[in-house]
């Protein structure tokens, strides 16, 4: 028996084991939006934020960036709560099945897949919902 890590993941030690973080600790999670399917965005988590969300039912990332724990919708109010949490056939990507509140990417637009590649070019295919100013306070923003 090795003693239990210190971020009390006591009953997620089967789901951790399952996760094959990288050398930095990190796993990419993909959040699904539930009902539609719709990618919402890719951001990345380690073990704590997998144990947070998985505690709480709401969506927590690590920013790279920030070099922290990125509580989503803590800044914007657009908050993500968990319906499903998946790990792939090799450990290596998670999917996060979630209730999205509004936006999910810092550009104010549903998605941050916006840009497709058509007809030789990329053009933007969503547009902006909510205007970024107002869900950041005027403050730059971007995913970990």
């Amino acid at each position: 028996m090795t003693d239990t890590p210190s971020t009390g993941s006591g009953p997620f030690e089967e789901v951790l084991a399952a996760i094959r973080f990288t050398d930095d600790g990190l796993v990419p999670a993909i959040a699904q939006a539930e009902g539609s399917g719709e990618i919402l965005m890719m951001a990345w988590m380690n073990r704590d934020a997998v144990v947070e969300t998985l505690s709480t039912g709401r969506v927590c990332y690590w920013s790279r960036s920030r070099g922290g724990l990125w509580r989503k919708g803590e800044t914007s109010g657009q908050v993500q709560r968990l319906k499903d949490f998946r790990v792939d056939c090799d450990g290596d990507t998670l999917l996060l099945i979630v209730e999205q509140d509004g936006v999910a990417c810092h550009t104010g637009r549903r998605s941050c897949f916006y840009r497709a590649w058509r007809d030789g070019k990329l053009e933007t295919i969503q547009a902006v919902e909510t205007d970024p100013s107002i869900l950041y306070g005027g403050h730059s923003h971007s995913h970990g």
